[in-house]
């Protein structure tokens, strides 16, 4: 059987480990992002998500793929995110707009591009957060684009209703990635602090958020939950 697993930001972070076990399972693996995936065997589309001119190239790019390969199912896992640190009193409109292009206009437009084309079978997994459901200080886009991504899986699983398409958002706590020590000046001192907000004193793995996104796609009874995978976070 053919599956293909089309993963937005695969190279780093989540999204490379994601690619990397759905490959170890048979998968046809496509990365889509500006950067190539640095796994071996990845199909690179490498273009620019944050205007809708590379879009539109991207998801004509993958909708080709889609023909040629004629896979029986299809994960399409929204995994690419841009998190800038900002409030609601220094949020430029021009830097809240970016943040909504990439987090959330350009996954419509890979949705309305692609979604036409997935057998019975497929699914659509969103990689939110834990901010997709609350909110902390010093995010306000990416807080913003995280609730707004949550709206658009629950819209996405009654849009898709009697379909066989199956959706799902992962929201992972606080995982080790790049775009977390980058959000974080890479301070040890606060990485030491978040990690002691979970039972288990610990970041999030990467491959840890990466299992739950292929056992998401394999198990249509959770189409339209919210899944957290923050190894028990601290509720304050």
């Amino acid at each position: 059987m053919s599956k293909i697993a089309i993963i937005s930001g695969a190279s780093a972070g989540i999204g490379t480990a994601a690619a990397e076990q759905f490959l170890e399972l048979g998968f046809h693996v496509v990365n889509v992002s500006r950067r190539p995936c640095p796994i071996d065997g990845v199909e690179d589309c490498c273009g620019d998500l944050s205007n809708e001119a590379g879009t539109r190239t991207i998801a004509s790019d993958l909708v080709t793929v889609l023909h040629e390969r004629r896979a029986d199912a299809v994960c399409l896992v929204h995994n690419a995110a841009l998190m800038l640190k900002d409030s609601c009193e220094s949020c430029a409109d021009d830097d809240l707009a970016r943040v909504l292009r990439i987090n959330v206009a350009a996954v419509n437009s890979l949705n309305r591009a692609l979604i036409p084309h997935l057998p019975r079978g497929s699914s659509v997994i969103y990689v939110g957060s834990t901010l997709a459901e609350k909110a902390v200080a010093g995010t306000f886009s990416y807080v913003v684009s995280k609730h707004a991504q949550l709206g658009m899986m629950r819209a996405t699983c009654q849009d898709l209703m009697g379909r066989g398409i199956h959706t799902s958002m992962i929201c992972p706590g606080f995982t080790d990635t790049e775009m977390l020590r980058a959000h974080l000046g890479n301070d040890p001192e606060i990485l030491e602090a978040i990690s002691q907000t979970n039972s288990f004193k610990r970041l999030v793995l990467p491959s840890e958020i990466a299992e739950m996104l292929i056992w998401a796609h394999h198990n249509p009874v959770i189409n339209g939950s919210v899944i957290h995978g923050n190894l028990g976070q601290l509720e304050h």
